[in-house]
């Protein structure tokens, strides 16, 4: 016990040193734009800024939620000042004002350039104003949260077959290629937009409890009962965002789990036939079994933990397929061919990380623990730029640095990693 105690806290230590002195700064220092307003777009493997990239808007959402959650936990007024310079230009450029949603992507003056409406984004804009919002009481934050919330639910979700699709036109018609990314299989539902709805209407809960208890704070003598005042959102509201918070968990549990393998399939039509083949992605799972958990913790029903425990485990064994000898872990693989993508992704060891902590902290598992701090070196040894701060991209399996992809661009923001280093510091504190 001592020995995991000891561990722990250098753990800790550890996270909150890259995470101050590696990963923020470099977002700090080397992308903000003070010229067009919010942030470039892109920073090459090779260093090199590209002023005049797209800006998109998972970049964006992601910088705003790791400046507003570094502000909540360590209270340091730069990440106050970064978080609220990444709120104003998200809510004044990459929100369509006149359809609702969100804006795919903007030139680097902050016009609109690409305008479909992927709901995964969408997702990611409710997770960035919840935790600025959470972490300041902002209500205008709250608001517009609020507001994209109710256009997943409106737009997105199938009353058919339950569910939430991936993409519509910027007037909310149907799209041809509905695709993520050109990595992704076009199909109407996947995995990965769902694990990234149940992910930031978690926080939507939270934030909307906590700021509803915080307001719940005026004791009347004669009556001896605690009445709300100027409650952030109305009760049906929040009753709304738990209704919506529940059918995900029975998603994750009833359609996205494959129950013979206990991976969790990728691709699926409307009515949840599993599509693209037999696909397991591992640095997927271990993130959804956290984050399933999560939100069953937020929830706190005690009859949806019972259930959603068991599989949280089953998820986390079954990443270990992904799981190298070193502690890191792959990223995903086709059993119908036989590839393997086996790059050393920065986002699935930072995933890994978290996934195993929390299998340690919560079921009391020490090679869970092990497992952790075995990726944890791993990362350090491999993954982190000491030198120009922030992580690689990736190493290839055979050691290599990969450089080509970026440095900081489209897909490469401060967010799986900073997100791990601020569950240490919060769960181990």
């Amino acid at each position: 016990m001592n020995n995991s105690y000891d561990a722990l806290s250098t753990l800790r230590q550890e996270a909150e040193e890259v995470l101050t002195q590696n990963i923020l700064p470099f977002w700090l220092q080397q992308i903000q734009d003070h010229e067009h307003g919010g942030f470039y777009g892109q920073m090459t493997g090779s260093y090199q800024l590209n002023k005049e990239a797209d800006k998109g808007a998972i970049l964006n959402a992601r910088i705003l939620w790791s400046f507003s959650a570094a502000y909540r936990v360590l209270g340091n007024e730069e990440y106050l000042e970064a978080a609220t310079r990444a709120k104003d230009y998200f809510i004044d450029h990459f929100i369509d004002h006149e359809y609702g949603g969100v804006y795919w992507s903007l030139d680097y003056k902050g016009q609109p350039q690409n305008t479909r409406k992927q709901f995964y984004a969408i997702g990611f804009a409710i997770y960035g104003l919840s935790e600025y919002a959470r972490a300041t009481g902002d209500r205008e934050a709250l608001d517009y949260a609020l507001q994209l919330f109710d256009c997943i639910e409106e737009h997105a979700f199938d009353t058919e077959n339950n569910g939430y699709i991936e993409a519509l036109d910027r007037h909310w018609q149907p799209l041809a290629d509905m695709r993520l990314s050109e990595l992704d299989a076009n199909y109407p539902k996947s995995q990965n937009t769902h694990l990234h709805i149940i992910e930031p209407y978690t926080n939507l809960y939270r934030t909307l409890r906590e700021m509803q208890s915080a307001q719940e704070c005026a004791y009347v003598p004669i009556i001896g009962s605690v009445l709300p005042i100027d409650i952030a959102a109305s009760p049906e509201t929040l009753l709304k965002v738990e209704a919506a918070l529940r059918n995900l968990i029975d998603i994750f549990t009833d359609h996205i789990l494959n129950a013979d393998t206990h991976h969790l399939d990728l691709f699926f039509d409307m009515d949840w036939t599993r599509g693209a083949g037999h696909l397991e992605s591992y640095g997927h799972d271990i993130e959804c079994s956290w984050l399933l958990h999560e939100a069953a913790l937020v929830l706190g029903d005690k009859q949806v933990l019972k259930k959603v425990e068991p599989i949280v485990q089953m998820v986390a064994q079954a990443s270990e397929k992904g799981q190298r000898p070193d502690g890191s872990m792959i990223h995903e693989a086709n059993l119908d061919t036989g590839f393997a993508d086996d790059d050393l992704h920065w986002w699935v060891q930072a995933e890994n990380v978290v996934g195993w902590l929390n299998i340690y902290q919560y079921f009391g598992d020490e090679e869970a623990l092990q497992k952790a701090l075995c990726c944890w070196q791993y990362i350090k040894q491999n993954l982190i730029d000491w030198e120009h701060g922030e992580w690689y991209w990736s190493r290839h399996a055979d050691g290599s640095l990969n450089l080509d992809d970026d440095h900081a661009g489209f897909w490469k923001c401060p967010y799986h990693n900073s997100r791990m280093c601020l569950e240490i510091i919060e769960r181990f504190g």
